[in-house]
């Protein structure tokens, strides 16, 4: 009697390219194709015995069968097809965004030399003595905007680009923290900020559409709240 050990095998060896491929190929062709089937299905009543015939009600349980995962699998295909389409005409439209300014969900601001820097404060239930704190990067605050009583909503604010002195703020990224009086208690309000698009990057095929915006890198065009005119 031979006695077979693990040591007579190498479990360790990789296949080789040709047999990856003749494998893919097997692959392949055990594939059940809609012509497969109903050929399949016409043996099978060829040789059904006539005195016990396949019940009508299965044989169209069969079909169903295969017609549904036949059409999911198309429909899955089609789809993509369809995202991708939708992907190229929305890189498209946002390619008419270079030059403009769109509203984003930050609270960083980039502000040009000898510019302006503009945001948007929400709250849903409004506030009392609202104000916007402008911090550079190193984390002093250089100017305070008194916005007073505001709506609930969306309210914008604007940054004339000065310092609390009146001086012209170097070019760079600054920070906007917002606060107010809501129902008779201080609190930190929810800021957006307008930024510059420079460029779109189009992505290919089922990739995400990106604005790149002015010294605050890229976005998803989803994450974009509002567009405007440069402002």
């Amino acid at each position: 009697m031979t006695t077979i050990t693990s040591s007579s095998f190498n479990f360790t060896t990789p296949l080789t390219e040709e047999q990856v491929n003749a494998n893919s190929e097997i692959d392949a062709e055990q594939q059940l194709s809609q012509e497969d089937f109903f050929s399949l299905l016409s043996q099978q009543l060829a040789y059904q015995d006539p005195f016990s015939p396949v019940d009508n009600s299965e044989m169209i349980a069969q079909m169903a069968s295969f017609t549904t995962a036949e059409g999911i699998a198309t429909m899955g295909s089609e789809f993509a097809g369809i995202k991708e389409v939708l992907n190229s005409s929305q890189a498209l439209e946002a390619s008419s965004l270079v030059g403009k300014k769109v509203l984003i969900p930050s609270d960083q601001a980039y502000l040009t030399e000898g510019g302006t820097a503009s945001g948007s404060l929400t709250t849903t239930t409004g506030a009392y003595n609202a104000s916007v704190s402008i911090t550079d990067k190193t984390g002093n605050i250089i100017r305070t905007l008194t916005l007073g009583d505001v709506g609930a909503g969306n309210q914008r604010f604007d940054w004339d680009g000065l310092d609390s002195q009146g001086n012209p703020a170097p070019a760079g990224a600054y920070t906007f923290a917002a606060n107010g009086m809501v129902n008779g208690q201080g609190e930190a309000l929810a800021t957006a900020s307008y930024a510059h698009v420079e460029s779109v990057s189009l992505g290919g095929g089922t990739a995400s559409v990106y604005l790149n915006l002015k010294g605050l890198g890229g976005i998803e065009l989803t994450d974009a709240i509002e567009v405007a005119e440069n402002i």
